[in-house]
């Protein structure tokens, strides 16, 4: 047990993030695809859409493209395909629409938050204080475990002015988690008619997003973001820590929150 957890140390290296925008997380995490369909032949490609449980992988007259919101990051089609499909490292992920969680073949290999679709009042009225009520809709407590290590010493984004709270009452917004199962659909819109206008939707994970593999099952009920659009999306099956933080900030703060808190740091040390 204790190889074990040097190892892992040894692995990640410092745990504690000081600076969000200066972190390298290690080279087995699964993050940012890049798509190259050069070459293949039309079996191939039809064998890569198959390999995909979720069809997050399809094909189109402008090559392949992967949707990250279906995503479960099994990371089978780089292994099946390693010419074709390879996983970054990169996990600024989230998009503030569902279109952007599509990775077309061929896209610079970059974040692009799409800051243009965030609705003004949430940078006015939330950018120093975001206080959020997890709702975990049938989820199988991957992205709740991961919620929950983004406000542990490693990753503190209460330093950001993030943080859960237990009430409704006293949140500015509903974070969702879970394919959202039929006897949950009443209390998540329950929770959500709680918080006082205006709030913020955010969506954590394949489940959540897509309902992932239990996108058909007849036990799952989704009627909630036909009436709801999400405001952020954090794709991942689970979502990291970072990729939860860096995804509220771009929401709260824009594409020059973290480059102008990063700039105060540095001022302090």
């Amino acid at each position: 047990m204790l190889l074990t957890s040097l190892r892992v140390l040894k692995q990640h290296g410092t745990q504690y993030i000081k600076h969000l925008d200066r972190v390298k997380l290690c080279d087995e995490f699964r993050g940012r695809p890049v798509l190259q369909s050069a070459g293949m032949t039309e079996i191939a490609r039809q064998t890569l859409c198959s390999l995909c449980p979720t069809c997050a992988i399809t094909y189109d007259q402008k090559g392949l493209r992967l949707d990250l919101g279906r995503c479960l990051f099994c990371g089978e089609c780089a292994a099946q395909f390693p010419e074709n499909v390879r996983f970054t490292n990169d996990y600024r992920l989230a998009a503030s629409t569902r279109e952007g969680l599509i990775v077309r073949e061929g896209d610079a290999p970059r974040w692009n938050f799409g800051h243009e679709a965030v609705r003004p009042e949430i940078r006015r009225m939330f950018r120093r204080s975001l206080h959020l009520r997890e709702v975990s809709a049938g989820g199988d407590n991957s992205c709740e475990m991961e919620l929950g290590a983004a406000g542990n010493v490693n990753f503190d984004m209460g330093r950001f002015g993030i943080a859960f709270t237990a009430s409704p009452r006293h949140a500015d917004g509903v974070v969702v988690t879970g394919p959202v199962t039929a006897n949950m659909a009443r209390e998540l819109e329950a929770t959500w008619q709680a918080v006082p206008d205006p709030k913020v939707l955010i969506v954590v994970g394949a489940d959540a997003i897509s309902g992932g593999l239990f996108a058909d099952s007849p036990a799952v009920n989704r009627q909630f973001f036909d009436i709801h659009r999400p405001d952020l999306y954090i794709p991942g099956n689970p979502a990291h820590p970072m990729t939860f933080i860096t995804g509220v900030m771009a929401l709260l703060r824009g594409e020059r929150g973290l480059s102008r808190r990063r700039a105060r740091s540095e001022e302090n040390e």
